[in-house]
């Protein structure tokens, strides 16, 4: 008589899984893309105010153009800020070596830019601006314009990201050993 054995299948992976393995390359892409856009809109206000010279409220990037009240709506820009760091905390466990330390790096630079964004939000709920400020003012922008600040914490925060993903384009042997995904390009 055989003994009968019953294998239980092994649970499928879950998102986080997925988006870290099979799916990191095309999570990887969309995310870029998003980043990509964002970054295009902050230039494209840029290039209204220094290049064209048009007054400040009325430079709104792109879609500042098509929704104008867009570019003050602080919940769109909170949106964007949890977004992103949503984004770099789902795919972070794709990240090995050099690329895992790039991509931390640009993760904390995100989470002050969304406390930044939050601080913003929570004053224009509650009607209470910092230090009495005639709107909604983050910490950094007591010193830097608000415009001009944008763009540096998309910098600084888009840099290193670069930096990570290259080098998760790119691992050295020794970290691509450690990969779960195929993000890595051919070897010669």
């Amino acid at each position: 008589m055989t003994a009968h054995v019953h294998h239980t299948p092994a649970p499928a992976p879950g998102l986080l899984d997925r988006l870290n393995t099979s799916g990191h390359r095309l999570a990887l892409g969309l995310f870029a893309f998003v980043v990509l856009a964002h970054w295009a809109e902050h230039i494209v206000q840029a290039i209204q105010i220094y290049v064209l010279d048009w007054p400040r409220p009325k430079a709104g990037g792109v879609l500042g153009l098509a929704w104008p009240w867009l570019v003050s709506s602080e919940w769109m820009h909170y949106g964007y800020a949890i977004l992103m760091l949503i984004g770099f905390v789902m795919l972070r466990k794709g990240f090995v070596g050099r690329s895992r330390t790039w991509w931390n790096i640009a993760m904390w630079i995100q989470v002050w830019h969304h406390f930044e964004h939050l601080l913003l939000l929570v004053q224009a709920l509650t009607k209470s601006n910092l230090l009495g400020m005639p709107v909604p003012t983050s910490i950094a922008q007591l010193v830097f314009p608000r415009v001009e600040l944008h763009l540096f914490y998309n910098a600084i925060v888009f840099v290193p990201m670069v930096v990570a993903m290259v080098y998760h384009l790119r691992p050295t042997q020794s970290e691509r050993t450690q990969m779960r995904c195929s993000c890595a390009m051919a070897t010669a």
